[in-house]
Parts: C-alpha cells; structure tokens; sequence
C-alpha cells in the first residue's frame, strides 16, 4: 500500500519524558492552526502503594493551555505493557477523540481473559473513539495524518504519519537501541521485522519519534531521528539486515528479558482505553494479579 506523505508539512512537536517509565508523550501542532494532537500519554501510578497521580498529564495539560492549543486528537500508537495511558483524564479536561488500532479488540479479547473480566468488559474497541485500519486518515486542524498498522510488538501497533513527522510507538527505537520486544501474547518477531520495514520505506527525510528511550551506554536521553538514520544504523535492522538474522537475534533476545515492572496494572488500564476498572460493592477499585497467567 502506498501511504499518502506530506514532508512539506512541518508540524511543531514537543516532547514530554517520563522519567518513571523511559516513555517520551508528545503534543504536534498543526503548522496551520492551534489544532493539535497528543500521543501516548503517561497516567503516573505508585504500583507498590495503590495510588494514581496525574502530574505528568497536568503538565502536558498546562503546555496545552499555555499556548492556546486546541486538543482534536489522543492518539495512543499501541496498548502499552509499561505505562499507564492518562488519556481519559487529559480527555475530561481538554476534550479531543481518542484513537487506537483496530486490533485493540485482539487485546481485549486476550488479556480480557488472562484477567477473567465479566461480560460487563466491552471487548468491541467501543472505549475508544476511533478504531483505525492500515491506510485510514484523519485530520488535526489542516493537516492530513495517515494511520499505518506497524504489528509484531503487539497486534493493535499503529505508526502515525503526521507531516513529516512519524511517531512509531515501540516499533523502533532509537539506532543504537534497536527495536522493542515481540514476546508478548499476539506479539511475532518476523511480523515486527515486516513492519519495520514499512516505516523504512517512508521517506529519507521523515522525522520518526521514538515511545520509549533508555539512553544505552549512558548516553543522554534522545526521541528524534530519521528513517535515514535507522536505515543505515539500527543496530537490529540497519544496514540490510535480513528477516531471518532479525528474527534469531529477537526471539533469543526476548527469551532473557523480564516482564516489565507494570505490564500487569498497565493492561488491566490501557485496553479499557485509560480508564480504571470498574468500583466493587465497596465503593473501591481493584487491580488484578494474575497467578502465572504470563
């Protein structure tokens, strides 16, 4: 399929880190209008005492408000497993349509198993919005923004094409981190690889912005690159590495890795499009611990 693409259009992108999780949130205006669009937003939560804060959505809120923006868009690029989405808060106080892949419901339908939720769970997409398919747009303000279905992390990951700038989710890193795991249920190295390739196809010249940074080898935090640069440099995929190294290297890479540290309270949240689960008979909320169910 071939993607529409606008390098001509240079939306402002700013960058929020998270400390908490390595997760880099994103506000991109249109460069025609105050109309923006907020990408992968971190809900903070102190998992070892129960409680959730918002400080890290409040200051994206206060950059919006600072500058007048006017939030049309949530977009969250796949279902995080390492952070919580805040996207339903900052939804309450700015407004906007939140979107996810259409694959959301292979998600739900998985984990909303793995968390033995009742029928009361939707596992339709119907939290969100928008479900997007591979090749469907939309607009923020004037400019048109493109949605690719980047699979192989999870099955709902998207790659979002705004101007010249493409934020790839978890399916790429930075060149020098290579690429994120593909272990999890319906996640497939050989999937990831092909998806991949589709981001390097898009131009040279396209600005691609990473979910996550963990500075390996100490180097400072980064978010931005080039197709380019990944092209020539990923040290998974660059230099034209082929599908059968990728997938050997990937699948004996993800077989010492770890669960991450909030995989549990971040499904349980991110595949109810950000919201908590529902209150019990006590008035309160609860999280599940499923015992070797992963």
């Amino acid at each position: 399929m071939t993607y529409p693409v606008h390098l001509d259009v240079k939306p402002q992108v700013k960058g929020f880190f998270d400390t908490a999780t390595n997760t880099i949130s994103y506000v991109v205006k249109d460069p025609a209008s105050k109309a923006c669009a907020i990408v992968d937003s971190v809900m903070d939560i102190d998992y070892a005492a129960g409680r959730i804060s918002y400080t890290h959505a409040d200051e994206i809120i206060a950059y919006v408000k600072d500058h007048d923006l006017k939030v049309e868009w949530l977009i969250e690029t796949h279902v995080h497993a390492d952070h919580l989405s805040a996207a339903p808060y900052i939804q309450g106080k700015l407004g906007g349509k939140l979107g996810i892949g259409k694959n959301i419901t292979i998600v739900q339908e998985t984990f909303g198993k793995i968390f033995n939720e009742g029928t009361e769970f939707q596992r339709d997409g119907s939290q969100f919005d928008r479900l997007f398919e591979d090749g469907d747009t939309y607009e923020v303000g004037e400019m048109e923004c493109v949605a690719i279905h980047t699979p192989g992390h999870t099955p709902a990951c998207m790659t979002h094409v705004m101007g010249n700038a493409a934020f790839v989710g978890d399916t790429l890193f930075m060149p020098d981190g290579g690429s994120a795991r593909a272990d999890f249920p319906g996640g497939d190295a050989g999937t990831l690889y092909d998806s991949i390739q589709k981001v390097l196809a898009l131009p040279d010249e396209m600005r691609l912005f990473m979910c996550h940074d963990y500075g390996p080898n100490g180097r400072d935090i980064r978010w931005e690159t080039t197709v380019g640069e990944e092209k020539a440099h990923n040290i998974h995929v660059g230099g034209g590495k082929t599908r059968e190294e990728f997938v050997k290297y990937r699948t004996e890479r993800d077989a010492t890795l770890d669960m991450p540290k909030l995989i549990l309270p971040s499904l349980q949240v991110n595949m109810r499009a950000g919201a908590l689960p529902s209150a019990e008979d006590n008035g309160k909320r609860y999280l599940k611990v499923p015992i070797n169910a992963l």
